[in-house]
């Protein structure tokens, strides 16, 4: 597809002789390959046949599979069920911010089934495959009414008619006609799947619903910044009102403007995954209390942020949060930092003053990388924390202070402990109620959302027109593993904003500049002439070199070992098109594949 090229649904018509509004799933199947035959050099279109291939019944071993997502069959009434006793006990709003961020999460997982399946897949495409998923896994019917996708912006506006909704089907049951749209998941769904799908914040709003006496449901998407408000919209997508509502659809300024200076990028706090809204929910639970907290997760999770707020939400927030960074202070003076140092107390003390206690006392002290700290250090922090008091260095008597200590490490303080690094006294003080942050590779859902935050305040902040992701820049950032994890989402997305052109998109050779190892099986370069594009696939091993000596035989198990990774690895890992090219069906070659270890 060429670059300013605008492909919509209307587009796809016209090549079929189709009318808008009267797309089923053949039909649509047939008008893309229609159109893909006009257009940009025959990508991979996802079928019904090929999305229903990826559907794999195990009944041996109790499991169903969508590729490689373990699956479910679940009756309707008993989520119904589930969903009532959630709004009589919750309430209606907690109640769809919950079914809401479950639908997020689900499409954003079949998301990231269509692009490992269909990595050349025409972006429009790929979007409309989710449909067919959507209807595949018997949630609803969806009708297109229109769709399109422009690769100059990355914008995306798209308006689907919603047939038969098992939403609707429980909700009217239980409550009759109302007045407020019931499909929260299907919503959540859409939302999380082209959000996913094209690097993104994509919001989709319910504009009619069988819930409130409609025919049928109507939703409407679009990029989150060609909505006039979607706080609404995130406050049901974000698990805790702390969490960034508004981040999402700031306008970038115009180059003739002077950039505005706004809150630092690592601020917000951005997430909707399961991962986020878990560690959300145990920090709203323990901000009212005055417990110590210990935040565990690699470097880059956002352990200072998560402290922060923790601060922010608690009863303490009008006090001082006062945060030491224990591995940048020397051994030496890790003890007057922390405690004080009276007048006279060594050479060169001319006065006395408050150490980061004193300075926190009613409020917050976060200790940052206390694994660093030293066994005398580890010591005396550990009577401060037992006593509620401090001594200055020098002084004489004890000073009581009145602080919540929060800890963080990017070490495994139990591993430490028995290794003789840690105290284990301190470690049970510190301990209280520990928060695990987990790294951003696994919880690829928000890096959509993180993609768009950081564009938007980077725009913002340095005055750059960048109009959004190319779709070989949004698979790279989807697929790579992130060793920095947030913070080195925000370094690449800043560098890029910087480099690219004025009112271009960013692509991966902005992103990439300083050395970042990419997943050697799923980039490959394909040469064109003087040019060359990044492709999403395994690279394909070259014909063997002569050899003179004689073939070691192998066992009939070996040999089909060898010809199933062949045709997997040729197949880019899409077991349908491997088991096409062996003749034989899905579910044999999955089986046969299961068994060697294959997948």
């Amino acid at each position: 597809m060429h670059k300013s090229e605008r492909i919509s649904l209307a587009d796809v018509a016209r090549a079929s002789g189709t009318t808008l509004g009267s797309f089923d799933s053949a039909s649509v199947a047939k008008a893309l390959g229609g159109f893909a035959s006009t257009h940009a050099g025959g990508n991979a279109h996802p079928t019904v046949s090929d999305i229903s291939e990826c559907l794999f019944f195990s009944p041996g071993d109790g499991r169903i599979w969508l590729q490689d997502q373990r699956m479910v069959l679940l009756h309707t009434e008993a989520l119904g069920s589930l969903r009532r006793e959630m709004i009589d006990s919750l309430g209606l709003e907690q109640a769809r911010g919950l079914f809401t961020r479950a639908g997020y999460v689900s499409g954003a997982r079949d998301a990231q089934l269509v692009r490992k399946q269909w990595p050349e897949a025409d972006p429009l495409a790929a979007a409309l495959a989710g449909t067919r998923l959507h209807a595949l896994e018997g949630v609803v019917k969806v009708e297109l009414v229109q769709v399109s996708y422009d690769p100059d912006t990355s914008g995306y506006e798209g308006e689907f008619l919603w047939h038969n909704s098992s939403e609707d089907d429980e909700h009217i049951a239980a409550y009759g006609i109302g007045g407020s749209p019931a499909c929260w998941m299907q919503v959540g769904y859409a939302t999380g799947y082209v959000s996913t799908l094209f690097g993104r914040l994509i919001v989709f709003r319910e504009t009619m619903c069988r819930s409130m006496g409609d025919a049928h449901c109507r939703v409407v998407g679009k990029s989150a910044d060609k909505w006039d408000d979607i706080e609404q919209d995130m406050r049901y997508l974000n698990a805790r009102e702390f969490v960034d509502t508004a981040a999402y659809a700031r306008p970038a300024p115009r180059a003739a403007e002077l950039p505005v200076l706004d809150t630092p990028a690592g601020d917000a706090m951005v997430g909707a995954s399961s991962a986020f809204n878990a560690a959300c929910h145990q920090l709203s639970r323990v901000a009212r209390t005055s417990a110590t907290v210990l935040f565990t997760g690699e470097s880059g999770v956002g352990k200072e942020k998560f402290a922060s707020m923790l601060h922010k939400i608690s009863p303490r927030k009008d006090q001082p949060f006062i945060a030491v960074n224990c591995a940048a202070i020397p051994e030496t003076l890790i003890e007057s930092e922390l405690f004080g140092v009276e007048r006279g107390a060594y050479t060169g003390a001319s006065h006395s003053r408050p150490g980061r206690f004193e300075r926190a006392s009613g409020g917050t002290l976060f200790l940052d990388e206390i694994g660093t700290l030293s066994f005398v250090a580890q010591g005396k922090l550990l009577r401060a924390l037992q006593e509620g008091e401090i001594e200055r260095v020098g002084g004489t008597r004890g000073i009581a202070v009145d602080v919540r200590v929060v800890a963080a490490t990017n070490e495994a303080l139990r591993q430490a402990v028995r290794d003789g690094k840690f105290r284990e006294d301190l470690f049970f003080r510190l301990n209280v109620f520990p928060i695990h942050l987990p790294p951003l590779r696994e919880r690829r859902d928000d890096i959509p959302l993180l993609m768009t935050h950081f564009l938007n305040h980077y725009r913002r902040k340095h005055g750059c027109q960048a109009s959004g992701f190319t779709q070989a820049a949004v698979r790279a950032l989807l697929n790579y593993d992130f060793p920095g994890n947030i913070r080195e989402l925000q370094n690449l997305i800043e560098r890029a904003v910087i480099t690219a052109d004025t009112d271009g998109l960013i692509d991966i050779h902005h992103l990439f500049t300083s050395g970042e190892t990419l997943t050697a099986d799923i980039m490959t370069l394909r040469l064109q002439g003087s040019s060359g594009t990044l492709n999403f696939s395994a690279p394909v091993a070259g014909p063997a070199a002569p050899s003179n000596a004689a073939p070691v035989p192998q066992s009939l198990d070996q040999t089909e070992r060898d010809m199933l990774q062949r045709a997997i690895s040729a197949s880019q890992g899409n077991l349908s098109a491997a088991a096409r090219q062996l003749q034989t069906t899905r579910a044999k070659l999955a089986y046969r594949a299961r068994k060697h270890g294959l997948i």
